[in-house]
C-alpha cells in the first residue's frame, strides 16, 4: 500500500523528469517553448507533491500562484513568499497553444531557474525519505 511519502516522491519523480528534458533543451538549440512548458511542470509537480505529502487535497489547475498559496498554508516552513511564480504560471497551457509565443533561451532559462528553485524550497522541506 502507498503512503503519504509514496504518493510525494512519485510527484518529485515526475518533476524530476521535467527537469531532466528542459535541461536537456535548453543544452541543444531548442525549442525554448518546450522548455518553458517543461519547466513549468517542475514547479507544478513539486507543489502538488508537497500537498500530497501534507494529505492534503491536490486541486486539478496549473495556476502555480494557487497552488503556491495552498502549500504555504500548510508548510509554513517553505521558503517561497517571496517568489513570484506568476511568469510560470501561463507555460502549462494558455502559450503552449499561441502561435506568437516564441521564447528565446534567456527566456527559457529563466524559467528553468525559477522550477529549480521550487524544487530546492520544497525538498528543503520535506523529510529525506521522500526525496526523488
Amino acid at each position: 500500500m502507498h503512503d503519504k511519502f509514496d504518493h510525494a516522491r512519485g510527484w518529485f519523480l515526475k518533476a524530476d523528469s521535467d527537469l531532466h528534458t528542459a535541461t536537456r533543451v535548453l543544452t541543444g538549440d531548442g525549442p525554448y517553448d518546450t522548455a518553458c512548458f517543461h519547466a513549468q511542470q517542475v514547479a507544478e509537480k513539486y507543489l502538488k507533491g508537497l500537498l500530497a505529502l501534507m494529505e492534503q487535497p491536490i486541486p486539478r489547475t496549473h495556476n502555480l500562484e494557487e497552488l503556491q498559496q495552498l502549500c504555504i498554508a500548510f508548510a509554513p516552513a517553505l521558503q517561497l513568499t517571496d517568489v513570484d511564480l506568476v511568469e510560470l504560471t501561463p507555460y502549462a497551457v494558455q502559450l503552449r497553444y499561441d502561435f506568437e509565443f516564441w521564447p528565446d533561451r534567456e527566456t527559457a532559462e529563466d524559467a528553468l531557474r525559477m522550477a529549480e528553485r521550487v524544487r530546492v524550497a520544497v525538498l528543503a522541506t520535506v523529510p529525506q525519505e521522500t526525496h526523488p
